[in-house]
């Protein structure tokens, strides 16, 4: 084997590690992704009805030898009073959806991997958004980074429109779903990355003016609105991380490469 053969086939190598060293840097990168945290303000209906009697008596007597003497007396008294109204509360929790399309999609890339996160279970939800007390109590254990998502908005919608010139009417069932995402650093406490992200999702069905039934498909449009959002949530997080451990924006379906400040050139002669 010539001496040029071998340099040939040694810069190859060199070029093979400096494309496969930032992709098995990258696949070092362990997430764990929190179930979607909401907060909502429910209002009640109630109505109270208070209702309450009291009854008393009181008898006596007196008898002597020459006279006889007795009296009784009853009193009874009672109270009704009724209240109604509407009251309120703040309800928050995690919702249990739209979350395996996200891991799944970050499991797509190639570079990260995921990493089981506990969920929240204590009864003091006002704790719920302190991710930091969170991490601290070890509920991501082995992650780099913890990707927490909060509902901002989510909304159903159902409409009945009627096609012009026919006797046809389009029934919809939409949903839109907005969160607001945060990459904390579970070592620094640092926020990596910030977005708002959005999935949507429809259902449509044409029904004649006749009448009938109409049945829209709930599931597929949930289905619809976590692909989406993963999607969405995935292209955010991949420029803004690529960003924070100094690669280059990656480009789907080809190897991230890392960013250097200097570079050597060799050259073969």
């Amino acid at each position: 084997m010539t001496n040029a053969l071998k340099m040939l086939l040694l810069g190859s190598m060199l070029t093979i590690s400096a494309l496969a060293a930032p992709f098995a840097q990258a696949r070092e990168v362990k997430v764990a992704v929190t179930s979607l945290a909401y907060e909502e303000r429910v209002r009640e209906y109630f109505r109270e009805v208070r209702a309450s009697s009291k009854a008393s008596m009181r008898a006596s007597e007196r008898e002597t030898a020459y006279s006889y003497r007795g009296s009784m007396s009853a009193n009874r008294s009672s109270e009704y009073s009724s209240s109604e109204g509407t009251y309120s509360y703040i309800e928050r929790g995690e919702l249990r959806k739209f979350t395996g399309d996200i891991k799944g999609e970050m499991l797509k890339t190639g570079y990260f991997r995921i990493t089981e996160a506990r969920p929240y279970t204590a009864k003091d939800t006002e704790k719920l958004y302190d991710i930091i007390a969170r991490i601290k109590k070890g509920m991501y254990p082995n992650a780099k980074y913890v990707l927490f998502g909060t509902v901002s908005s989510i909304q159903f919608r159902q409409e009945a429109n009627p096609l012009q010139h026919t006797n046809t009417v389009s029934h919809t069932l939409s949903l839109e779903l907005v969160a607001e995402f945060s990459l904390v650093n579970t070592k620094t406490y640092e926020v990596m990355a910030a977005f708002s992200a959005m999935g949507e999702g429809q259902d449509t069905k044409l029904l004649t003016s006749r009448g009938g039934t109409v049945v829209m498909n709930r599931g597929k449009v949930i289905s619809e609105v976590s692909k989406s959002l993963g999607a969405d949530v995935v292209r955010q997080l991949e420029e803004q991380i690529a960003a924070a451990e100094g690669w280059a924006p990656p480009v789907r379906g080809t190897v991230i490469q890392e960013r250097r400040e200097d570079t050597e050139v060799i050259h073969f002669r």
